[in-house]
């Protein structure tokens, strides 16, 4: 079984920064690619940032300059650092990891999208 475990969400006032954190844990074998994306009720949930397990970055248009996201293999934990928020960042962000783990039904090596139970960022005066 893997979890993914979020922390770090809250209220701050525009201009104001927050950090992200998620940790993966369970059977895994490699991590592919961890990200963040993010919601808001009514709309799909959208990729904000994404890291490969080389490094390789990805970030929306919209959060180029203000979001960082980081990664550390060796404990299976990816960040966001969220900087100059404004009320546009308000959503419930989820974390997100493309991996490889055991499977002990199958015995068997799968490649699954594992998800986070989310983590509200609200912004607002």
């Amino acid at each position: 079984q893997v979890q993914l475990v979020e922390a770090g969400g809250g209220l701050v006032q525009p201009g104001g920064s927050l950090r992200l954190s998620c940790q993966a844990s369970g059977s895994i074998i490699s991590i592919k690619a961890m990200g963040w994306y993010r919601q808001t009720p009514g709309n799909r949930r959208e990729l904000v940032a994404r890291i490969t397990d080389a490094g390789a970055t990805d970030h929306d248009g919209s959060v180029k300059d203000r979001f960082t996201i980081s990664r550390d293999n060796a404990k299976n934990t990816v960040s966001l650092q969220m900087n100059r928020l404004n009320t546009e960042d308000t959503a419930v962000y989820y974390c997100n990891a493309d991996l490889v783990h055991y499977d002990s039904d199958s015995s068997e090596r799968l490649r699954d999208d594992y998800w986070g139970q989310g983590t509200q960022v609200t912004v607002s005066s």
